[in-house]
């Protein structure tokens, strides 16, 4: 089986967990990634073979740009082709993002069932395009439309140390006070300005509790020298990326981040969080997921113009100074969880394997 998962490292994450679930089955999992992206590698170091097909997501506006990225995406189907051949994979998986289209079509081409994940509230651009070569979708979130025997809504599936990380454990990996008041700061694996222009200026100088701040790697440098002529001082961390994110999830008590796929992971582990949309996303789908949570009482929702360091700061203050509303917001995201989503997606790939040949098994097993 080859899972294609291309586009930043939150495609890669769900993608992850469902190869964890299909592996212990006993089945063969390799990636196929764009490469030279947040994310790329990450499938080797969980042992997994992965491929790279180049490939850029289209900007959503005109450029020159644009033409160099549809003979990219041209190209990428023979490529991918050849690499499902190489692989002898019986399921193409698209785990999100523009790898999917070419998958599904070099699956098509190839007569190789395709199954789509959508970690999103709405189908991704990606995604709609390849979904009539689908034989199953599996969505995150109910979605307007999607609906029949080809779609079921399974959530976004969490790997097993997303469910099992404690507080204690991702304190002791990220090195920071196993005893104090910790919170995370993350804009995805890109970054995202606002949050970490308001971010500093909430908190330094000298922040009165630990701050893990992921500032994306492109943002790593400007951020870093930021927190240091700001005065942040030893308290305040700040990483470009973390391939073991769910472990700063699990080191916090408060988590501020746009709201993405990673949504999942926040109500996996149990965390409160307050969530900034990215306000440029796709039919403003970060809205819904972000709505979610915060509909659930698990999360307080900020527009990216109501992110000020001032608004945060007051925000967070009043949150840290009420314990017990904490642990109702983190019982309301654990209650809000879908911790089997792994476990159905993986059924539905099995349920539409079939040989390509007489004779062969459903899934080529190790």
């Amino acid at each position: 089986m080859v899972i294609a998962a291309g586009g930043t490292a939150g495609h890669i994450m769900p993608a992850l967990a469902l190869a964890e679930e299909l592996r212990d089955r006993g089945h063969e999992v390799s990636f196929v990634g764009v490469g030279g992206r947040a994310g790329s590698g990450i499938p080797e170091r969980h042992g997994y073979p992965e491929d790279h097909v180049p490939l850029r997501g289209f900007e959503r506006r005109l450029s020159i740009r644009n033409l160099w990225r549809v003979v990219l995406a041209v190209l990428a189907v023979p490529r991918m082709m050849g690499v499902l051949r190489r692989r002898k994979a019986d399921v193409v998986v698209g785990g999100g993002g523009y790898m999917a289209g070419p998958a599904a079509i070099a699956g098509r081409l190839t007569r190789r069932r395709v199954v789509l994940m959508e970690a999103d509230s709405r189908l991704g651009l990606a995604n709609r395009l390849a979904a009539p070569f689908a034989k199953r979708v599996a969505l995150a979130f109910p979605v307007a439309g999607r609906r029949g025997r080809k779609y079921m809504v399974t959530g976004r599936p969490v790997s097993r140390a997303v469910r099992e990380a404690t507080r204690e454990q991702g304190r002791l990996h990220l090195g920071i006070d196993p005893s104090g008041t910790c919170v995370l700061v993350a804009g995805g694996s890109q970054g995202a300005q606002s949050i970490n222009d308001a971010a500093i200026d909430a908190f330094c100088p000298t922040p009165p509790f630990q701050v893990v701040h992921v500032a994306g790697e492109r943002n790593e440098a400007d951020v870093r020298a930021r927190a240091e002529a700001g005065g942040c001082g030893p308290r305040y961390h700040v990483y470009g990326f973390l391939d073991d994110f769910p472990q700063a999830i699990a080191a916090a008590d408060l988590v501020i981040s746009r709201s993405g796929g990673s949504v999942f992971e926040l109500a996996a582990v149990g965390r409160p969080a307050i969530l900034i949309p990215y306000p440029h996303a796709t039919a403003d789908h970060q809205t819904g997921n972000a709505r979610w949570l915060s509909d659930a009482g698990a999360a307080i929702m900020l527009t990216d113009e109501q992110c000020t360091g001032e608004r945060l700061r007051e925000l967070v203050g009043a949150l840290l100074a009420e314990p017990g509303r904490l642990e109702v917001m983190g019982a309301a995201a654990r209650a809000a969880a879908r911790p089997d989503a792994a476990e159905r997606i993986a059924d539905m790939v099995e349920s539409v394997a079939r040989p390509r040949r007489r004779g062969r098994r459903r899934l080529r097993r190790r």
